[in-house]
């Protein structure tokens, strides 16, 4: 009996060790905390990594949003081969596809956020094989003005898109100078280009 276990943990050690036993797992991976003012849109980022080759035909993608509140947890989005709309509720038009399945993107955008949709909410893929592996989530909160923080990104983003127009520009003007200034060279050193000195014909 014992050597017949150990011929069987034999076998299975070595069929994990060939890749014939693997365990599959998927792995998904989201923004965490997201601000978003109320009445603008939001992108709920979530991304896959699965170790199996992405079968679009197979791969489901399947949101929840549980409120802040608390409360039961409602499904509000569904993919497969398509993606499919919530028909009723609070998210009823409100939520649209931004994924790309090749792309590994199972993201969502949320459509004039409203504060009853201050929330977690859940991001789960399955790619057979791999139908195994921790959710996503988000945790959503709809302000009434943008925080100090966005603000601040805000201020950056435009002040460095201006800091590179103006760097181009300098560089623009710089460029047609030195052009002027070679030009203008040129046309100086051909008018003082000396004469050639005429022979005296008295001269013997």
């Amino acid at each position: 009996m014992c050597v017949k276990g150990l011929n069987i943990i034999a076998v299975l050690f070595g069929l994990a060790a060939s890749g014939v036993l693997q365990v599959s797992g998927m792995r998904v991976y989201t923004s965490g905390d997201v601000e978003a003012v109320n009445g603008t849109d939001v992108r709920l980022k979530c991304t896959f990594d699965s170790s199996a080759k992405i079968n679009p035909e197979l791969v489901i993608v399947s949101w929840t949003f549980k409120p802040l509140s608390g409360g039961r947890v409602d499904s509000i989005f569904h993919y497969q081969q398509k993606p499919y709309l919530p028909p009723d509720g609070i998210f009823k038009k409100r939520v649209h596809w931004a994924g790309d399945i090749m792309g590994s993107d199972a993201s969502i955008i949320l459509r004039e956020v409203k504060f009853i949709y201050n929330g977690t909410y859940t991001c789960q893929v399955t790619n057979p094989p791999d139908v195994h592996g921790p959710v996503g989530e988000i945790r959503l909160r709809v302000v009434k003005t943008a925080s100090f923080n966005e603000l601040l990104y805000l201020v950056l983003a435009i002040g460095g898109g201006i800091a590179a127009v103006v760097f181009c520009l300098i560089v623009i003007v710089s460029c047609r100078r030195c052009k002027r200034k070679h030009r203008q060279r040129q046309l100086e050193g051909d008018e003082e280009v000396p004469r050639k000195e005429r022979k005296d014909p008295t001269a013997w």
